[in-house]
């Protein structure tokens, strides 16, 4: 394995392995932008579970071959047969962890790239033969660009789009066409429910919103009993109304509503990182993770960090002697660290400034995409 200078030009055929999560797999779009915009001409294969797909899969450009990780023996045969007689002229093995590692060894690859030593995690050492430089910055996306200055594409486009279809944007639309004025959303669960703030703490600060600044407070969120449960915690605390969404959106659908929003107040969850393809602002709350490594990329200055405290409570450490990575999540305490008024201070924060300048949600049609 080396770790020489990245001299390399881009190359045409690409294997990408990331199989999950919905926000570390949102967070790879700028790294797909990033290699298509160095060389238009690129071919990419993206190796992902079948969930993640149902956001990525239609980007221009890429070929998505989905993995269903619950379908245990089965899901391995299907996904060879997918790869059989592939070659590729780099695998970007931008997933450290034994089940990666596992599929890894189907993908057929001149380079076999990987994180570095800081990064890399379950002897993906051993499957790789190259590393990504080491960089300072402790970030996931930084972490995902360094693959393609890897491969000689050094200029990253900082760009999380994927499409939306004129339908999931007009849903979008009609489910919020009843709450005028600008929109506070709030998508309350992570798929780690340690990560999940408090119930009434949400409705204090949704509170706030409504009473110090007049934004309407929207609930959004998944199907999932958790979800539903939260949410309706949330309203019966509020003392003022609330648009309960969760469970009435798809993924596209979901980031068609942040495109309607001003603020989006979530804990460290896939919705923080899918809402950087949209202007809204991300409030993403930090107990249990550095928001160094995690937080919402685009509005890193909106983070609410208590992970400091939370190092100092239940490691005896700080963030900086931790290893990289570190999760805080043994402790069903540990996001009551965050105080009402830390979230509240952010509101008023993003408040004060303008809304961002919006982007332009517009995407061209990929003639090529094929989806397994």
């Amino acid at each position: 394995m080396t770790d020489l200078s990245d001299t390399y030009e881009v190359p045409r055929e690409v294997c990408i392995l990331r199989l999950s999560a919905l926000g570390d797999c949102a967070n790879v779009v700028p790294t797909i932008h990033t290699l298509q915009a160095a060389r238009p001409d690129i071919r990419i294969t993206w190796v992902v579970n079948r969930a993640e797909a149902g956001l990525v899969a239609d980007l221009p450009g890429v070929e998505c071959v989905a993995y269903d990780k619950r379908g245990g023996r089965s899901a391995i045969s299907e996904l060879k047969r997918s790869l059989a007689g592939r070659r590729f002229d780099a695998l970007l093995d931008m997933h450290a962890s034994w089940r990666a590692n596992r599929i890894s060894l189907l993908i057929r690859a001149r380079r076999r790239i990987g994180f570095d030593a800081r990064r890399a995690r379950d002897a993906q050492r051993l499957f790789v033969r190259e590393r990504i430089s080491a960089i300072a910055s402790r970030h996931v996306v930084d972490g995902f660009l360094a693959f393609a200055g890897r491969l000689g594409a050094r200029a990253p486009i900082m760009d999380w789009r994927v499409p939306i279809s004129d339908a999931d944007r007009a849903h979008a639309q009609a489910l919020v066409a009843e709450t005028p004025g600008e929109l506070l959303l709030i998508s309350p669960c992570s798929s780690h429910t340690r990560r999940n703030w408090l119930a009434e703490r949400y409705a204090a600060a949704a509170d706030h919103a409504a009473r110090a600044h007049g934004l309407r407070v929207v609930l959004v969120g998944g199907p999932s009993d958790i979800e539903r449960r939260m949410g309706s915690d949330i309203e019966a605390a509020m003392q003022s109304p609330a648009l309960n969404l969760i469970g009435q959106t798809s993924l596209k659908q979901l980031l068609a509503v942040f495109e309607q929003g001003r603020i989006l107040l979530t804990p460290d969850s896939g919705p923080a990182h899918m809402a950087n393809a949209s202007n809204i602002d991300t409030i993403s709350l930090h107990a249990a993770t550095d928001p160094r490594r995690s937080g919402a990329y685009r509005s890193r200055q909106l983070c609410v960090d208590y992970f400091a405290e939370a190092a100092r409570v239940y490691r005896n450490a700080t963030p900086d002697t931790l290893k990289w990575g570190t999760r805080i999540e043994d402790d069903d305490g540990v996001m009551a660290l965050i105080p009402v008024a830390a979230v509240t201070e952010r509101i008023d924060q993003a408040m004060a400034r303008p809304p961002r300048a919006r982007v332009s949600s517009d995407m061209p049609v990929c003639r090529e995409r094929i989806t397994r």
